[in-house]
């Protein structure tokens, strides 16, 4: 299971999600207050995608990204 961190902080907030694994990359779609976030990961744990700074632009997270997009999940 990829993105764990992150699975288990949705789950705590009662936010529900897919979440796909394909070719060892993990993949979270998810919808809050109306609006849809995705956190895609890059081969070769490289980095992840995602919107969950601004609904409507991706940006590229590097090094520890899972905890960079966690931390931002945390403010909301």
């Amino acid at each position: 299971m990829r993105l764990s961190k992150i699975q288990e902080h949705l789950k705590a907030k009662g936010v529900p999600f897919q979440y796909f694994e394909e070719g060892g990359c993990g993949t979270i779609e998810f919808i809050h207050r109306g609006l849809s976030y995705h956190i895609w990961e890059y081969p070769d744990n490289e980095g992840a995608d995602s919107n969950v700074l601004s609904a409507g632009r991706m940006e590229s997270y590097t090094g520890d990204y899972e905890e960079k997009i966690l931390e931002i999940l945390k403010t909301w």
